[in-house]
């Protein structure tokens, strides 16, 4: 029974590293748009990450215009995400940063981790 069950998961995307909260990452995810496909960039912090086997996700937030915070959750096994790239790591004391949504500007910087 297990061995049906284990076929029907989705495979684990290799282009995807292990993330940890407080990377700034750049999410490449495919977008259909009628009969063509591109490729879309989504840059931001990594919020916190939820390990639950196949529904496994991240959640990303960058500012847009205006300072407007913009969240979006990533599937870790989706086949739509081209590849992450981890641009930097940052130092955090918790595993998940809410408190960055209330911040705008300096006091939403965090610190390099090296």
């Amino acid at each position: 029974m297990t061995d049906i069950l284990k076929s029907l998961d989705a495979p684990e995307n290799p282009n995807i590293p292990a993330l940890r909260p407080g990377d700034v990452v750049s999410v490449h995810v495919k977008i259909k748009e009628g009969n063509r496909e591109r490729i879309q960039e989504f840059k931001g912090t990594v919020l916190f990450t939820k390990n639950n086997g196949v529904s496994s996700t991240f959640t990303v937030r960058r500012l847009a215009s205006n300072g407007i915070g913009v969240e979006r959750v990533f599937l870790t096994r989706s086949p739509r995400i081209d590849r992450v790239v981890v641009e930097r790591h940052s130092k955090v004391r918790r595993a998940r940063l809410f408190f960055l949504r209330g911040r705008t500007g300096k006091s939403a910087r965090l610190k390099q981790r090296f």
